[in-house]
């Protein structure tokens, strides 16, 4: 098994925004990665992690919410909610009238 190959953290760094540099401007060009890679001398798989490693870490947060929006949203999960109790009240007491039916039997 090869030795595991240190890079200095300025080459990471320099190799991410490289490629985070090249998708910016033109999102919709494909082998970057490779073609950094190739260029700065670094395994394409290992940069690709990197990259990967870079997007999950300075990931924007989702857009706010507003109150209301949010608000609307938790009602319709609760009247969702109490209709689906509902049926399953519903169907236990079909069920345990059932059981009822058969035990008398």
């Amino acid at each position: 098994m090869p030795a595991q190959r240190r890079y200095p953290p300025d080459v990471m760094e320099r190799a991410v925004r490289m490629v985070l540099d090249i998708r910016a401007q033109d999102p919709n060009r494909t082998g970057v990665v490779g073609a950094v890679g190739d260029l700065m001398k670094i395994h394409p798989e290992v940069l690709r992690h990197w990259v990967r490693k870079a997007e999950a870490t300075h990931r924007e947060p989702a857009a706010q919410v507003s109150g209301e929006d949010q608000l609307r949203e938790l009602e319709r999960e609760v009247r969702d909610l109490r209709r689906t109790n509902a049926v399953l009240r519903a169907a236990a007491l079909m069920f345990a009238s059932e059981l009822e039916l058969v035990q008398t039997r």
